[in-house]
Protein backbone atom coordinates (compact mmCIF):
# COMPACT_ATOMS: atom_id res chain seq x y z
CA UNK A 1 0.00 0.00 0.00
CA UNK A 2 1.08 3.61 -1.10
CA UNK A 3 0.81 6.26 1.85
CA UNK A 4 1.31 9.97 1.19
CA UNK A 5 2.90 11.91 3.99
CA UNK A 6 2.85 16.09 3.92
CA UNK A 7 6.06 16.81 5.52
CA UNK A 8 5.56 21.24 7.03
CA UNK A 9 8.92 22.88 8.05
CA UNK A 10 7.68 22.59 11.62
CA UNK A 11 6.84 19.00 11.56
CA UNK A 12 10.37 18.02 10.57
CA UNK A 13 12.77 19.54 12.83
CA UNK A 14 12.85 22.85 10.68
CA UNK A 15 14.11 20.46 7.36
CA UNK A 16 13.01 23.93 5.40
CA UNK A 17 15.20 27.23 6.51
CA UNK A 18 13.08 30.32 7.10
CA UNK A 19 14.16 33.76 5.03
CA UNK A 20 14.24 36.00 8.09
CA UNK A 21 17.03 33.47 9.38
CA UNK A 22 18.13 35.98 12.23
CA UNK A 23 16.65 36.27 16.23
CA UNK A 24 14.43 38.98 17.12
CA UNK A 25 17.07 42.43 17.45
CA UNK A 26 19.58 40.83 16.15
CA UNK A 27 22.05 42.57 14.31
CA UNK A 28 21.95 41.68 10.79
CA UNK A 29 25.27 40.57 9.26
CA UNK A 30 27.14 42.96 6.92
CA UNK A 31 27.75 40.83 3.85
CA UNK A 32 28.87 41.92 0.20
CA UNK A 33 29.06 40.04 -3.08
CA UNK A 34 32.31 39.75 -5.12
CA UNK A 35 31.52 38.90 -8.53
CA UNK A 36 28.09 38.32 -10.91
CA UNK A 37 29.74 35.45 -13.36
CA UNK A 38 28.60 32.88 -11.58
CA UNK A 39 25.74 30.75 -13.04
CA UNK A 40 23.91 31.51 -9.32
CA UNK A 41 25.04 34.68 -8.31
CA UNK A 42 21.78 36.83 -8.49
CA UNK A 43 19.65 34.60 -6.70
CA UNK A 44 22.03 34.39 -4.37
CA UNK A 45 22.08 37.93 -3.88
CA UNK A 46 17.79 38.04 -4.07
CA UNK A 47 18.60 35.71 -0.80
CA UNK A 48 20.59 37.52 0.92
CA UNK A 49 18.79 40.82 0.43
CA UNK A 50 15.74 39.01 1.39
CA UNK A 51 16.74 38.43 4.44
CA UNK A 52 16.58 39.95 7.69
CA UNK A 53 20.26 38.06 9.18
CA UNK A 54 21.92 40.05 6.54
CA UNK A 55 22.97 43.54 5.66
CA UNK A 56 23.80 44.01 1.57
CA UNK A 57 27.11 46.30 1.90
CA UNK A 58 27.61 46.40 -2.23
CA UNK A 59 28.99 44.80 -4.96
CA UNK A 60 32.45 44.17 -6.28
CA UNK A 61 32.63 43.11 -10.34
CA UNK A 62 35.73 41.84 -11.08
CA UNK A 63 34.38 39.85 -14.31
CA UNK A 64 34.36 42.26 -17.04
CA UNK A 65 30.97 42.54 -16.95
CA UNK A 66 30.50 46.10 -15.34
CA UNK A 67 26.76 45.66 -16.42
CA UNK A 68 25.78 42.75 -15.06
CA UNK A 69 24.48 44.63 -12.31
CA UNK A 70 22.04 46.56 -14.65
CA UNK A 71 20.51 43.43 -16.24
CA UNK A 72 19.09 41.69 -12.78
CA UNK A 73 17.10 43.13 -10.55
CA UNK A 74 18.84 41.49 -7.49
CA UNK A 75 21.84 44.35 -7.85
CA UNK A 76 19.39 47.43 -8.23
CA UNK A 77 20.86 50.12 -6.68
CA UNK A 78 23.77 48.17 -4.69
CA UNK A 79 27.00 50.25 -4.44
CA UNK A 80 29.93 49.38 -6.55
CA UNK A 81 32.96 48.94 -4.85
CA UNK A 82 36.54 47.45 -6.60
CA UNK A 83 37.29 44.28 -4.40
CA UNK A 84 39.60 45.75 -2.43
CA UNK A 85 37.41 48.88 -1.14
CA UNK A 86 34.51 46.28 -0.94
CA UNK A 87 36.58 44.29 1.12
CA UNK A 88 37.62 47.21 3.38
CA UNK A 89 34.08 48.52 4.35
CA UNK A 90 33.31 49.46 7.88
CA UNK A 91 31.83 46.50 9.84
CA UNK A 92 32.32 43.70 6.99
CA UNK A 93 31.86 40.15 7.98
CA UNK A 94 31.66 37.99 5.10
CA UNK A 95 31.60 37.58 1.23
CA UNK A 96 29.83 35.80 -1.36
CA UNK A 97 32.46 34.99 -4.06
CA UNK A 98 30.15 34.19 -7.08
CA UNK A 99 32.67 35.66 -9.87
CA UNK A 100 33.32 32.74 -12.46
CA UNK A 101 34.86 29.14 -11.99
CA UNK A 102 38.35 29.71 -12.64
CA UNK A 103 38.36 33.17 -10.38
CA UNK A 104 36.71 32.06 -7.30
CA UNK A 105 39.59 30.64 -5.01
CA UNK A 106 41.86 33.88 -6.14
CA UNK A 107 38.89 35.92 -4.48
CA UNK A 108 37.97 33.80 -1.95
CA UNK A 109 41.39 33.77 -0.97
CA UNK A 110 41.18 37.85 -0.65
CA UNK A 111 38.51 37.79 1.53
CA UNK A 112 39.94 35.06 4.46
CA UNK A 113 42.94 37.21 4.35
CA UNK A 114 40.94 40.35 5.15
CA UNK A 115 39.52 37.82 8.29
CA UNK A 116 36.14 37.50 6.19
CA UNK A 117 33.82 34.53 6.05
CA UNK A 118 33.16 33.24 2.60
CA UNK A 119 30.26 31.51 0.86
CA UNK A 120 31.93 30.07 -2.13
CA UNK A 121 30.25 28.96 -4.92
CA UNK A 122 31.08 25.67 -6.78
CA UNK A 123 33.29 23.93 -7.81
CA UNK A 124 35.81 24.92 -5.66
CA UNK A 125 38.54 25.86 -8.52
CA UNK A 126 40.62 23.42 -10.53
CA UNK A 127 43.46 23.88 -8.55
CA UNK A 128 43.41 21.78 -5.50
CA UNK A 129 46.81 22.91 -3.31
CA UNK A 130 45.21 26.25 -3.73
CA UNK A 131 41.82 25.01 -2.08
CA UNK A 132 43.43 22.68 0.90
CA UNK A 133 45.54 26.34 1.48
CA UNK A 134 42.15 28.50 1.68
CA UNK A 135 40.59 25.89 4.05
CA UNK A 136 43.58 25.60 6.16
CA UNK A 137 43.96 29.83 6.37
CA UNK A 138 40.24 30.00 7.19
CA UNK A 139 40.73 27.12 9.54
CA UNK A 140 43.72 28.82 11.39
CA UNK A 141 41.95 32.16 11.94
CA UNK A 142 38.48 30.76 12.72
CA UNK A 143 36.40 31.85 9.92
CA UNK A 144 34.29 29.45 7.87
CA UNK A 145 33.97 28.93 3.90
CA UNK A 146 30.70 27.87 2.90
CA UNK A 147 30.58 25.84 -0.29
CA UNK A 148 27.32 26.17 -2.35
CA UNK A 149 26.47 23.25 -2.81
CA UNK A 150 22.39 23.82 -3.58
CA UNK A 151 20.69 20.49 -2.09
CA UNK A 152 22.58 20.50 1.54
CA UNK A 153 19.67 22.85 2.85
CA UNK A 154 16.89 20.75 0.43
CA UNK A 155 14.26 19.52 2.94
CA UNK A 156 14.29 15.66 1.37
CA UNK A 157 18.43 15.48 1.63
CA UNK A 158 17.58 16.86 5.33
CA UNK A 159 15.31 14.13 5.50
CA UNK A 160 17.12 11.85 4.37
CA UNK A 161 20.41 12.88 6.91
CA UNK A 162 17.69 12.01 9.80
CA UNK A 163 16.91 8.23 8.50
CA UNK A 164 20.73 7.97 8.39
CA UNK A 165 21.49 9.15 11.75
CA UNK A 166 18.77 6.98 13.51
CA UNK A 167 19.62 3.98 11.41
CA UNK A 168 16.26 3.67 9.83
CA UNK A 169 17.56 2.32 6.29
CA UNK A 170 19.99 -0.39 7.78
CA UNK A 171 23.26 0.05 6.14
CA UNK A 172 23.83 1.26 2.92
CA UNK A 173 25.38 -0.73 -0.13
CA UNK A 174 23.87 1.56 -2.53
CA UNK A 175 23.50 4.65 -3.48
CA UNK A 176 22.98 6.43 -7.19
CA UNK A 177 22.74 10.31 -8.01
CA UNK A 178 21.44 11.80 -11.43
CA UNK A 179 22.35 15.45 -12.48
CA UNK A 180 21.76 16.47 -15.82
CA UNK A 181 20.34 19.40 -18.46
CA UNK A 182 20.49 20.64 -21.93
CA UNK A 183 23.47 23.08 -22.32
CA UNK A 184 22.69 25.85 -24.48
CA UNK A 185 25.54 25.77 -27.96
CA UNK A 186 26.37 29.40 -26.15
CA UNK A 187 27.15 28.34 -23.21
CA UNK A 188 29.49 24.78 -24.11
CA UNK A 189 32.67 26.56 -24.76
CA UNK A 190 32.90 28.22 -20.82
CA UNK A 191 32.38 25.04 -19.73
CA UNK A 192 34.98 23.19 -22.02
CA UNK A 193 37.61 25.39 -20.44
CA UNK A 194 37.45 22.74 -17.71
CA UNK A 195 38.83 18.77 -18.66
CA UNK A 196 35.92 17.16 -15.76
CA UNK A 197 33.42 18.94 -18.72
CA UNK A 198 29.89 18.32 -17.21
CA UNK A 199 30.90 16.51 -14.07
CA UNK A 200 32.75 19.29 -12.80
CA UNK A 201 30.31 21.84 -13.45
CA UNK A 202 27.05 20.18 -12.66
CA UNK A 203 27.62 16.67 -10.95
CA UNK A 204 29.28 18.34 -8.06
CA UNK A 205 26.73 18.89 -6.29
CA UNK A 206 25.49 15.46 -6.16
CA UNK A 207 28.88 14.02 -5.24
CA UNK A 208 28.53 16.47 -2.49
CA UNK A 209 25.77 14.25 -1.81
CA UNK A 210 27.06 10.99 -1.91
CA UNK A 211 30.40 12.08 -0.02
CA UNK A 212 27.81 12.98 2.59
CA UNK A 213 26.13 9.54 2.68
CA UNK A 214 28.96 7.50 2.49
CA UNK A 215 32.46 9.28 3.17
CA UNK A 216 35.33 9.95 1.07
CA UNK A 217 35.88 6.93 -1.26
CA UNK A 218 38.18 4.41 -1.99
CA UNK A 219 38.39 4.66 -5.39
CA UNK A 220 36.56 6.95 -8.55
CA UNK A 221 36.47 6.06 -11.85
CA UNK A 222 35.07 8.12 -14.52
CA UNK A 223 34.08 7.41 -17.99
CA UNK A 224 34.20 10.32 -20.42
CA UNK A 225 32.00 10.87 -23.80
CA UNK A 226 32.07 13.96 -25.88
CA UNK A 227 29.41 15.28 -28.52
CA UNK A 228 29.93 17.68 -31.31
CA UNK A 229 33.52 19.32 -31.91
CA UNK A 230 34.03 22.00 -29.22
CA UNK A 231 35.51 19.58 -26.10
CA UNK A 232 32.86 19.30 -23.96
CA UNK A 233 32.70 16.36 -22.03
CA UNK A 234 28.96 16.41 -21.86
CA UNK A 235 28.45 12.75 -20.78
CA UNK A 236 29.73 11.36 -17.89
CA UNK A 237 29.44 9.10 -15.34
CA UNK A 238 31.68 8.19 -11.82
CA UNK A 239 31.63 4.94 -10.15
CA UNK A 240 32.89 5.78 -6.75
CA UNK A 241 34.14 2.52 -4.52
CA UNK A 242 33.74 2.32 -0.79
CA UNK A 243 34.63 -1.11 1.33
CA UNK A 244 30.57 -2.21 2.07
CA UNK A 245 28.98 -0.20 -1.25
CA UNK A 246 29.08 1.07 -4.40
CA UNK A 247 27.82 4.40 -5.73
CA UNK A 248 27.20 5.82 -9.05
CA UNK A 249 27.11 9.45 -10.17
CA UNK A 250 25.52 10.66 -13.60
CA UNK A 251 25.82 13.74 -15.04
CA UNK A 252 24.99 15.30 -18.83
CA UNK A 253 24.82 18.18 -20.88
CA UNK A 254 22.27 16.63 -23.34
CA UNK A 255 19.27 15.05 -21.22
CA UNK A 256 16.12 17.01 -22.09
CA UNK A 257 13.76 17.82 -19.29
CA UNK A 258 17.09 16.65 -17.57
CA UNK A 259 15.89 18.66 -14.21
CA UNK A 260 12.76 16.28 -14.37
CA UNK A 261 15.29 13.58 -13.58
CA UNK A 262 17.67 14.60 -11.23
CA UNK A 263 17.49 12.46 -7.91
CA UNK A 264 19.27 10.60 -5.74
CA UNK A 265 18.88 7.00 -3.84
CA UNK A 266 19.89 5.40 -1.07
CA UNK A 267 19.60 2.10 -0.74
CA UNK A 268 20.13 -0.16 2.28
CA UNK A 269 19.84 -3.31 4.39
CA UNK A 270 16.36 -2.01 5.64
CA UNK A 271 15.04 0.79 3.12
CA UNK A 272 15.21 2.82 -0.21
CA UNK A 273 14.87 6.46 0.32
CA UNK A 274 14.66 7.33 -3.20
CA UNK A 275 14.31 11.68 -4.33
CA UNK A 276 12.98 12.90 -7.62
CA UNK A 277 13.42 15.32 -8.58
CA UNK A 278 16.06 17.15 -6.34
CA UNK A 279 14.86 20.73 -7.40
CA UNK A 280 11.15 19.79 -6.13
CA UNK A 281 11.71 17.09 -3.62
CA UNK A 282 9.44 14.46 -3.23
CA UNK A 283 10.30 11.31 -1.83
CA UNK A 284 9.60 7.63 -2.36
CA UNK A 285 10.59 5.51 0.65
CA UNK A 286 10.33 1.63 0.63
CA UNK A 287 11.42 0.25 4.58
CA UNK A 288 11.42 -3.33 5.49
CA UNK A 289 9.95 -2.32 8.90
CA UNK A 290 8.00 0.44 11.06
CA UNK A 291 10.37 3.71 12.06
CA UNK A 292 10.70 6.37 14.05
CA UNK A 293 6.79 6.23 14.73
CA UNK A 294 5.44 7.90 11.28
CA UNK A 295 7.19 5.92 9.16
CA UNK A 296 5.35 2.90 8.53
CA UNK A 297 6.60 -0.87 6.76
CA UNK A 298 6.08 -0.64 3.17
CA UNK A 299 6.14 2.16 0.39
CA UNK A 300 5.18 5.99 1.02
CA UNK A 301 5.69 8.60 -0.91
CA UNK A 302 6.77 12.79 1.24
CA UNK A 303 6.37 15.45 -0.12
CA UNK A 304 7.06 19.04 1.08
CA UNK A 305 5.41 22.05 2.16
CA UNK A 306 6.32 25.32 1.59
CA UNK A 307 8.30 24.23 -1.62
CA UNK A 308 11.89 24.05 -1.23
CA UNK A 309 13.74 27.22 -2.45
CA UNK A 310 17.04 27.23 -3.19
CA UNK A 311 19.76 29.24 -1.61
CA UNK A 312 17.12 29.97 1.49
CA UNK A 313 18.51 27.57 4.24
CA UNK A 314 22.08 28.23 3.00
CA UNK A 315 21.97 31.83 4.29
CA UNK A 316 19.90 30.98 7.49
CA UNK A 317 22.87 28.37 8.05
CA UNK A 318 25.24 30.90 7.17
CA UNK A 319 24.36 33.43 9.68
CA UNK A 320 24.14 31.19 12.64
CA UNK A 321 27.39 29.72 11.93
CA UNK A 322 28.49 33.18 11.91
CA UNK A 323 26.91 34.25 15.00
CA UNK A 324 28.60 31.54 16.50
CA UNK A 325 25.07 29.58 17.39
CA UNK A 326 26.03 26.79 15.88
CA UNK A 327 29.50 24.90 13.97
CA UNK A 328 29.30 23.95 10.07
CA UNK A 329 27.91 20.73 9.94
CA UNK A 330 30.14 20.56 6.46
CA UNK A 331 33.45 21.28 7.97
CA UNK A 332 36.81 21.81 5.87
CA UNK A 333 37.68 18.08 6.37
CA UNK A 334 34.07 17.67 4.19
CA UNK A 335 34.75 19.92 1.67
CA UNK A 336 38.17 18.89 0.42
CA UNK A 337 37.12 15.44 0.21
CA UNK A 338 34.17 16.38 -1.91
CA UNK A 339 36.75 18.75 -3.59
CA UNK A 340 38.86 15.30 -4.43
CA UNK A 341 36.07 13.29 -5.79
CA UNK A 342 35.16 15.73 -8.09
CA UNK A 343 38.57 16.52 -9.60
CA UNK A 344 39.06 12.65 -9.63
CA UNK A 345 35.67 12.26 -11.34
CA UNK A 346 36.19 14.78 -13.93
CA UNK A 347 39.67 12.60 -14.92
CA UNK A 348 41.25 16.44 -13.55
CA UNK A 349 43.60 14.21 -10.91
Amino acid sequence: MRRRHFLSAASTLALTQHLRGAAAGATPIRIGQIGTGHAHAAGKMAVYRESEAFEVVGLSEPDGAPDAPARDAAYRDLPRFGVDELLAQPGLQAVAVETGVGDLLTHARRAVDAGLHVHLDKPAGADFDAYRALMAAADAKGLTVQMGYMYRFNPAVQLLGQFLREGWLGEVFEVHAVMSKVVPAAAREGLAAFAGGIMFELGCHIIDLVVSVLGKPQRVTGHHRSHGDDGLADNMLAVLDYPGAVATVKSSALEVEGFARRHLTVCGTRGTFHIQPLDRPRVTLSLSHDAGGAYAKGVQEILFDPPYRRYVGDAADFAAIIRGERESAYPSAHDLAVQETVLRAGGMW
